[in-house]
C-alpha cells in the first residue's frame, strides 16, 4: 500500500492570498478552494457538530484549499478559527526537490520575495543547489536543485 504524506497548513484569514502566491511561485494550480459557507449540509441522519469549543468562522473564510505541484505533490491548508490562538506554522520546514539548479533558483527567488533568506543557495555535499528561507507569510522552506548521487 503506497503512503503520500501532504501538509496541511493553518493561516490567519489570508489562506486564499497565500495559496495565490504559492501557485505563481511553485508553478502549481490552485486544485480546491473551499469557503465555509460552500460546505455542504450534513446528511440527514447526522446532526451538524456543535459545541466545538470556538465560534463559527465567517462563511467566506476557507474551509480547506489545496495546491497541486507539478509532479503530484500537494499543500494543503485552510483559515484558522477566528477565535483560535494563531501562533503561524512553527517546528516545521517544508522541503522542495528540483531537477535542476535553475528550477530551484527560480522557487527560491520567488518564494524569498518579501521574506527572508536563511541560507543562501549553494552547493552542498545531496545537491548541486540548496537554501532555505522563510516566506513572506511565515513558512519556512528548503529548497534543493539538482540532486548529488550519494556513495
Amino acid at each position: 500500500m503506497a503512503t503520500t504524506l501532504t501538509p496541511y497548513l493553518s493561516f490567519p484569514g489570508n489562506t486564499r492570498e497565500v495559496f495565490a502566491f504559492y501557485a505563481r511561485a511553485l508553478g502549481a494550480s490552485i486544485e480546491a478552494m473551499m469557503t465555509h459557507g460552500e460546505m455542504p449540509p450534513p446528511p440527514d441522519d447526522q446532526p451538524a457538530p456543535e459545541g466545538c469549543g470556538f465560534a463559527p468562522p465567517p462563511v467566506d473564510a476557507i474551509l480547506h484549499a489545496c495546491l497541486l505541484l507539478p509532479g503530484g505533490a500537494r499543500l494543503m491548508a485552510g483559515d484558522a478559527p477566528p477565535d483560535m490562538p494563531f501562533d503561524g506554522v512553527k517546528g516545521v520546514m517544508l522541503a522542495l526537490q528540483y531537477d535542476s539548479v535553475a528550477e530551484a533558483e527560480r522557487v527560491f527567488a520567488a518564494l524569498a520575495d518579501g521574506g527572508s533568506i536563511t541560507m543562501p543557495l549553494a552547493p552542498t555535499f545531496w545537491a548541486r543547489s540548496f537554501g532555505m528561507l522563510t516566506d513572506r507569510h511565515g513558512v519556512t522552506w528548503a529548497v534543493n536543485g539538482e540532486p548529488v548521487p550519494m556513495a
